[in-house]
């Protein structure tokens, strides 16, 4: 075989292409595209920060944008959720305690989209909002962007809205007048103390694992790995379940249910910190705090007490939770039907209670 001696030139270019492909695969470390200056956030459209991959309606996340999700969510007119957080470079949240939404550094957004399957006529997914909570050197800032019918851009409004979707959900149709939510309502519910606060990312309702793109991990492991988490995440954390999983325990079901449904009005500082119950899931296993023989402030219909243990004909909260009367329903804002499935709980906890009202 001959041997064809190159030019040294050529054998130099070579060595340097060699020697720059190793360094970049050693080397390499993946930047986020998210597009992001907090001077000039919120921007007037959902696809400039660039959180998604592809077409903006998949939902794809881009690098540095992470999925998670809730043990148990928030009932909202049964509108599905995709949640998502992101974070600038070199920063990540802080454990505070089971209980309380994580740390978060300046810069951080977190996502959620709200959308529903099977919506008529052509039985097809419709993204309805994106709501952003952007944590600004000044606090956090809400941002909801509302999608458009061609389901291509999401367009920035803190005036909210009203649009009717019909949808079908197992095997029967419901129609509802959606209502996204002006500014004032995000802050109704996203408050401590007149601070705005999120409400969702608590260390007790992340503590799940999630079937990430590369495997299922922890939740909370996962954003410790990414860097998103400090470290110092405690191995005994107190967690709420998934209410609908009827293995549970009724109590523990119900707990996590009024936890996320309920306590970020009552609880301490909160919009109905003034009533007489507590249903923060670290102070909702007293039967008091869950409005166990506790009178409420307005009697009628012969409601007697906030709950009367094997009766919901007398239970305040049954009645709320049930009742699709604006002026009478609970929670305040979020609902105009009635949660079918978390009724039919609420009504098997009230009649598994035993205590004696004196």
């Amino acid at each position: 075989m001959m041997l064809v001696k190159q030019p040294s030139f050529i054998i130099s270019l070579l060595f340097c292409f060699a020697m720059f492909s190793c360094a970049s695969d050693d080397d390499y470390i993946p930047t986020s595209p998210v597009v992001f200056d907090i001077t000039e956030v919120p921007y007037q459209t959902l696809s400039e920060y660039n959180f998604f991959d592809g077409e903006l309606k998949e939902l794809n996340p881009t690098y540095g944008v992470i999925p998670y999700d809730l043990n148990s969510a928030l009932f909202t007119d049964y509108a599905k959720k995709k949640r998502f957080v992101w974070m600038p470079d070199n920063v990540s949240a802080q454990y505070v305690n089971d209980y309380s939404s994580l740390d978060f550094p300046i810069g951080t957004v977190l996502i959620k989209n709200f959308y529903y399957n099977n919506v008529q006529p052509s039985n097809t997914t419709r993204i309805i909002e994106t709501r952003l909570m952007i944590n600004k050197t000044e606090g956090w800032i809400f941002a909801n962007y509302i999608w458009n019918e061609d389901q291509t851009e999401a367009t920035f409004s803190l005036e909210g809205g009203l649009t009717d979707v019909e949808w079908i959900q197992n095997g029967e149709t419901k129609n509802i007048t959606y209502k996204i939510p002006p500014e004032s309502e995000c802050f109704t519910c996203h408050k401590i103390a007149a601070v705005p606060m999120p409400i969702g990312p608590k260390p007790q309702n992340l503590n799940k694992d999630y079937a990430f793109s590369d495997g299922v991990a922890n939740q909370l492991h996962k954003l410790q790995e990414f860097g998103y988490l400090d470290g110092g995440i405690p191995n005994d954390i107190n967690t709420t379940i998934n209410w609908e999983d009827d293995s549970q325990p009724i109590n523990l079901r119900m707990r996590s249910y009024v936890d996320v449904n309920c306590a970020h009005c009552h609880s301490e500082y909160a919009h109905c910190d003034y009533r007489p119950v507590r249903f923060a899931f670290n102070e909702n296993d007293d039967e008091i705090n869950l409005g166990v023989c506790v009178e409420p402030e307005e009697q009628f219909g012969g409601l007697t007490y906030i709950v009367s243990p094997g009766n919901i004909d007398r239970s305040m909260l049954y009645f709320r939770l049930s009742t699709t009367l604006a002026q009478r329903r609970m929670p305040l804002l979020g609902r105009t039907l009635a949660h079918e499935e978390a009724v039919v709980m609420v009504e098997e906890w009230i009649n598994s209670l035993t205590t004696i009202c004196r």
